[in-house]
């Protein structure tokens, strides 16, 4: 892996070079909404970054229910590479956009309001981007709790057995994939492909990526580049997260069908057969013929098998955590099938 040109060369695809060190500039952008416990954090591991070259961040402010809006006021006051854009939207991707749009430089690091970079993390992902001329660069999303649900809700991410085994949750070889977490980019290619779509309110990075790839260009992913993601903090707040993550995913395939694959067809399908076999025995119980109680079959061995999951993945927790983790796989499955059988509700009130 060598370092980017010199000064005087032309910088890599769009990047501006820093005369001082050679290295292009990048911007760094947030879209931030809600994040007082963990926005001042996550600002300060990006301004930590040993990046030897230009760089700034852009915080995209939406209307949040907390302290947000103070504390990026604060941060941008205290740090001139800081500046704030509104997002009055309050969509992820909308902030997105106007963060894209307020910034200058040709690299853009997506950073979230609740993750933490790894130590020379922008360092290697534009030495990553150098290397290999993708147009997007990303790695792990590395899940870690402070309390003992987190914590449950932490190991389901890192297992195959929780999300399906995407190569950004659980790892794997460094080389071009479907899609990473957050991304490093070329900006020269985002405005090409017009940025965001600001339709998909989740899932907006695969969609983005999806149009990267369909346009010739690449994502790589390499797991060397790890975020730290903090866990939703209870189990209401992490079935909403997952209702809608299935819904937006089911636009996703609504738009894009050759993207529908086994991994993301696996939830509804369990939750259909759940809930059939759980109707056929209870109709048993009143009177129906008895044979439909084999239909307790299909959520008792589905309870059973989350159980055998739980053990075989939660070695290593703390004992609450354990205790909590068949919980957070059936809610991850479960609110996931949901959301992906329904689709969201603008999609529905539009006919699709």
């Amino acid at each position: 892996m060598h370092k980017p040109q010199s000064a005087s060369e032309t910088p890599a695809h769009g990047g501006q070079p820093d005369e001082a060190a050679g290295w292009p500039a990048v911007s760094v952008i947030m879209p931030v909404r809600d994040e007082e416990r963990h926005l001042a954090d996550a600002v300060a591991r990006v301004l930590s970054q040993d990046y030897p070259g230009e760089m700034e961040v852009v915080l995209a402010i939406a209307p949040s229910r907390d302290r947000t809006a103070q504390i990026a006021a604060d941060l941008a006051a205290g740090d001139t590479r800081i500046r704030l854009v509104d997002n009055p939207a309050g969509k992820t991707p909308a902030g997105l956009n106007a963060a894209i749009g307020e910034a200058r430089h040709g690299i853009v690091v997506r950073v979230d309001g609740h993750g933490l970079l790894s130590e020379g993390y922008i360092r290697s992902a534009v030495e990553v981007l150098e290397k290999t001329g993708a147009a997007n660069v990303g790695g792990i999303m590395h899940a870690e709790g402070t309390t003992d649900f987190e914590r449950a809700v932490a190991c389901a991410y890192g297992s195959t057995l929780g999300l399906g085994g995407g190569r950004f949750h659980v790892g794997g070889p460094e080389g071009p994939a479907d899609t990473v977490y957050l991304g490093v980019f070329r900006r020269d290619v985002l405005e090409r492909l017009g940025g965001y779509d600001e339709h998909f309110v989740r899932a907006q990075d695969w969609e983005l990526n999806y149009r990267i790839r369909a346009d010739g260009e690449s994502v790589w992913f390499t797991p060397h580049l790890t975020v730290t993601y903090r866990p939703r903090p209870t189990l209401r707040a992490l079935a909403k997260q997952f209702l809608r993550t299935g819904q937006w995913r089911r636009e996703v395939v609504r738009k894009y069908p050759d993207t529908a694959s086994v991994r993301y067809l696996a939830p509804p399908v369990v939750l259909i057969a759940s809930a059939v076999g759980t109707l056929a025995g209870l109709a048993a119980m009143f009177g129906a013929p008895g044979w439909l109680s084999l239909g307790w079959l299909a959520p008792g061995g589905y309870a059973a098998g989350a159980l055998a999951a739980s053990v075989a993945i939660g070695r290593g927790l703390p004992v609450r955590a354990r205790c909590w983790l068949p919980a957070v796989l059936m809610t991850v499955h479960l609110s996931w099938g949901a959301g992906f059988l329904t689709g969201p509700a603008r999609s529905r009130s539009a006919g699709g």
